[in-house]
């Protein structure tokens, strides 16, 4: 697994060995395709983050910082490695709990986030929990987007409180819906 493109392209991340699924190189490179620009200068959320990748990449192509959420320690492990050699640690945060005490504990403490990557195991309705619990704690800032990674058999709705599906891309067995945060009136 490599940083496909900005200042670290080619850089190798270490992945995680086991039960969890990286996000594929392709499914990544069309991700951060959508998202083009609006990356550059952002504050960026990885949910359920693994080898943290997908942060990763938001802090090549030119986020601000990026907070990471991940509670399983080898995959802990291999994030904060993976922070390390690519010089990333100021830049970042890892919170290692569950990603509902961490939405919670983020909302209490009024933290918000322009770009937020979510990436659950596959097949335990987890998307939709934790996109409930987006939409209604406020993280996303008004205008701010929500990539949502899901396998096909997931159900993602139209809507979650303030997040509105944007489109859906669908990559075999893998589906990213992005969501957009109403603007504020």
């Amino acid at each position: 697994m490599r940083v496909i493109a900005g200042r670290l392209k080619g850089r190798r991340l270490a992945a995680v060995r086991g039960a969890m699924r990286p996000t594929a190189d392709r499914v990544r490179e069309a991700v951060f395709n959508i998202l083009g620009e609006e990356i550059v200068g952002a504050r960026v959320l990885d949910l359920f983050a693994g080898s943290g990748a997908l942060g990763i990449e938001a802090l090549s192509r030119g986020a601000r910082e990026a907070v990471f959420v991940e509670q399983h320690p080898t995959a802990l492990s291999v994030l904060r490695r993976n922070l390390g050699l690519c010089g990333l640690t100021a830049q970042a945060a890892v919170l290692a709990q569950p990603v509902a005490a961490a939405i919670r504990g983020l909302a209490a403490r009024g933290e918000n986030f322009e770009i937020v990557f979510c990436d659950p195991p596959y097949g335990h309705d987890l998307v939709k929990d934790t996109l409930e619990r987006l939409g209604e704690a406020g993280l996303v800032v008004p205008g701010g987007l929500v990539a949502a990674e899901h396998g096909r058999k997931d159900d993602a709705a139209p809507a979650y409180a303030s997040l509105g599906r944007m489109q859906e891309r669908r990559y075999g067995d893998t589906v990213v819906t992005f969501y957009r945060r109403e603007a504020a009136e």
